[in-house]
């Protein structure tokens, strides 16, 4: 490898020198002279030189590989860095992709159940609707036939009002014939006996009077009651029972009393019976009006129970307005008002029985008309004869 320096050397001198023009300096004859004295100490510096050289460039490409190599690990770094911005955005993006998409689908599913709610509420109305407008076709057809009952019942009530009135008036026209008739036989009580009659008759009659002024209001309640319990037989019931007190009440107020001229008020009691413990006396004319009591409590008793046998309403007879007033029929003359409600209420009680069971265990059906027992009637009254 030495010789090969020398050489390169020496074309390098060479070289040198010609471009030098060929001249050559004074010292130029002394130069080669002290090279030739020193013969191996040039070739050892151009050796270091040389050395030196190649160090250098070492160090150059060293450096400059360090540098490729740093800016390659840069550039690395950059596109690692780029590639995790570029990932970062991405997972971002589909983060936001997929936020979107859930949102779009809950949103989906919202306006869905929004739609099914709206549409179950749609069909809930219409539903309600229909039934709304069912209910109503129902409810006219109650009233409608409700309506033609209560017509039908009217009639028939009428009807029987009217042959009750009529065998009424012809049981009393037969009646006032047994009694003209037993009046010749009839023993008469004292002059002050029949004053003091007339007077209590008098009295009872005014308080009579007051009672059924006081009616109507009471009555009116008791109507409100049986509306809003939906009784509706049982409020056609009491209606008519009302309008016959009614009657009553103008008949009393109208009528022109002969006390004088009426036996009730002479003749002497032929008969007594029991209640409360205690006895009572009668005459004919009073005993005629207990057996009235019972059979018009009985009659009211029959309709009563069977308007709550309709009306599906449990038997309660003390409940019924009839029963509370027990004066139906009541004429206010003859005997007490007190009396007559106590005997109506005993054919009430088991006309009510027979009406709500629909049967006739104490009484009869005749003539468009309900009668208690003769016998039922003898064992309640259980009059004793005293002449």
């Amino acid at each position: 490898m030495k010789p090969n320096r020398l050489n390169r050397m020496a074309v390098l001198v060479i070289s040198t020198m010609s471009l030098a023009g060929m001249s050559i300096p004074a010292n130029a004859q002394q130069q080669p002279q002290e090279e030739q004295k020193q013969p191996h100490k040039q070739p050892q510096q151009q050796e270091r030189s040389q050395q030196q050289s190649e160090q250098d460039q070492k160090r150059q490409q060293q450096q400059q590989q360090k540098r490729a190599r740093q800016q390659a690990q840069e550039e690395q770094r950059q596109q690692q860095k780029q590639s995790q911005e570029q990932e970062r955005l991405q997972r971002k993006s589909e983060e936001n992709q997929k936020r979107q998409q859930h949102e779009q689908q809950e949103r989906a599913r919202q306006q869905a159940q929004e739609e099914q709610r709206q549409e179950k509420q749609s069909k809930e109305k219409e539903r309600l609707q229909r039934e709304s407008e069912e209910n109503q076709k129902r409810q006219q057809q109650q009233q409608e036939r409700a309506r033609q009952q209560a017509q039908e019942e009217q009639k028939k009530q009428e009807k029987q009002s009217q042959q009750q009135e009529r065998s009424q008036r012809q049981s009393e026209q037969r009646d006032e014939r047994r009694e003209r008739e037993a009046e010749q036989q009839d023993r008469r009580i004292s002059r002050q006996q029949q004053q003091q009659l007339i007077h209590q008759q008098q009295e009872e009659v005014k308080q009579y009077r007051r009672y059924l002024e006081q009616q109507e209001s009471r009555a009116r309640e008791q109507a409100e009651e049986l509306r809003r319990q939906n009784r509706l037989a049982q409020y056609r019931y009491q209606e008519e029972y009302l309008e016959h007190l009614r009657q009553q009440q103008r008949r009393l107020r109208d009528e022109r009393f002969d006390y004088d001229r009426d036996p009730y008020f002479y003749a002497a009691p032929i008969y007594r019976y029991r209640r409360g413990g205690r006895y009572y006396e009668i005459n004919r004319y009073g005993a005629n009006v207990l057996r009235q009591a019972l059979h018009a409590g009985y009659a009211q008793g029959f309709r009563a129970g069977e308007a709550d046998r309709r009306d599906r309403w449990r038997a309660a007879y003390r409940d019924s307005y009839a029963y509370r007033d027990a004066s139906y029929g009541y004429r206010g003359y003859y005997i007490s008002r007190s009396e007559y409600n106590y005997y109506f209420r005993e054919g009430f009680r088991r006309g009510y029985e027979d009406g709500y069971n629909s049967r006739y265990r104490y009484g009869r059906y005749a003539n468009d008309n309900y009668f208690m027992s003769d016998n039922i009637l003898s064992q309640i009254l259980n009059f004793e004869s005293i002449r």
